[in-house]
């Protein structure tokens, strides 16, 4: 008969996350497999957890998980466990289930943290429909094409995102989706956890003038339920707006909000004129 692999979620930072059921699997399997076996042995020594690891990451995926199925196949039970949060969620682990599924083993969640799902609750953006986008490449092409492909997505988009990366990806998005409410999760349950909800353009803004610290999870809103047809270019409601009296600034605004375009570009309008 063979064993059985679980799948643990470990704390995303605060250590005290880790659940009771978690700490009683990690002790009861034969071994376990982790993504970064030095990262996992202060999770364990920590939890006074003794058992043997292996490495399973993406660059071993391969190899490493036919040795994985082989022992599971043979009786034995083992955890697989990432650096932080569900294993298999935007990481190799998904692999090792699918060929688990493919072998006839038995998989058993251990539902632990999981950065998106807590950034998502506390954005203060809709959650009542959302999809995880993960990582985007550092490749720009590949990020933009990426980015166009969600252009109309209704629903609220969840994003995983480096600190050296987000520059580039704050832009990235508000030249392409134009300008709408997102919420930065940085450093979720650590010492310096800070969520705000913003805008992309301020956002932007933001962090190019003060260089981002820490991992982050990206909250952005979706298109809207009902994509709006104008009669008029973003250009011509400027002009009708001031036309009828409203203030320069107002308008800009107000064409900015409606059209969902960075407040600088259409600012960038009245000066052509």
């Amino acid at each position: 008969m063979s064993g059985m692999l679980y799948l643990c979620g470990t704390p995303i930072g605060n250590l005290s996350d880790f659940s009771p059921r978690g700490v009683e699997i990690l002790q009861s399997v034969d071994f376990i497999a982790a993504e970064d076996t030095r990262h996992s042995l202060k999770l364990l020594q920590h939890f006074g957890i003794s058992k043997p690891m292996v490495s399973y990451f993406e660059h071993n995926k391969r190899e490493r998980g036919e040795q994985i199925i082989k022992r599971l196949l043979d009786g034995e039970s083992a955890a697989l466990i990432t650096d932080a949060g569900m294993p298999a969620i935007s990481d190799p682990g998904e692999d090792l289930v699918l060929l688990c599924h493919q072998n006839g083993i038995e998989v058993s969640p251990v539902p632990g943290p999981c950065a998106a799902i807590a950034a998502l609750a506390a954005s203060g953006l809709p959650t009542g429909r959302f999809c995880f986008e993960g990582f985007l490449t550092v490749n720009k092409k590949g990020r933009r094409e990426h980015l166009q492909g969600l252009l109309k997505e209704q629903r609220t988009m969840i994003f995983y995102e480096a600190p050296h990366k987000l520059c580039a990806t704050l832009s990235d998005m508000l030249q392409i989706l134009g300008n709408r409410r997102i919420a930065l999760a940085r450093e979720m349950t650590k010492l310096h956890e800070e969520i705000v909800l913003t805008t992309l353009e301020e956002a932007e803004e933001k962090y190019r003038e003060t260089p981002p610290k820490g991992e982050f999870v990206l909250i952005l809103e979706g298109c809207g339920e009902v994509e709006e047809s104008f009669e008029t270019t973003p250009q011509e409601r400027l002009a009708e707006l001031i036309a009828s009296g409203v203030s320069k600034k107002d308008a800009i605004r107000q064409v900015a909000e409606e059209r969902k375009l960075p407040k600088r570009e259409v600012y960038a309008w009245t000066i052509e004129e």
